[in-house]
C-alpha cells in the first residue's frame, strides 16, 4: 500500500491525500475546496483503477481556470503510480 500527499495548484483545494494499492484507489481525501462535491468524487473513485480515473477526469476545467480538483486528482494519481513503480 502506498500513500502520497499531493499539493494542488490552481484550485480551491490545497492538498490531496491519496492511498492506493496494486493500481487501485483505496482512499482519497481533499483538504479545502467544495467539501460535498469532493467527498462525492472521493467516494465514486474508491476501488477504481488509476488509469480509469485518469482517463475520465484529466483535463477537466473549473470555470475559467486551466485545471480543476478532478484534474488535480489525475496528476496526483500519476504521482502515486510513479511511487508504486519505484517501490516494486
Amino acid at each position: 500500500m502506498q500513500e502520497i500527499i499531493y499539493q494542488t495548484q490552481g484550485t480551491c483545494s490545497q492538498i490531496i491525500r491519496l492511498t492506493g494499492d496494486a493500481g487501485r484507489i483505496v482512499n482519497v481525501e481533499f483538504l479545502g475546496g467544495c467539501h460535498g462535491n469532493l467527498q462525492g468524487i472521493a467516494s465514486l473513485v474508491r476501488g477504481m483503477k488509476y488509469e480509469d480515473v485518469i482517463e475520465r477526469v484529466e483535463g477537466i476545467r473549473c470555470g475559467m481556470k486551466t485545471t480543476s480538483c478532478p484534474d488535480q486528482l489525475s496528476k496526483a494519481l500519476r504521482k502515486l503510480m510513479e511511487a508504486e513503480q519505484k517501490e516494486a
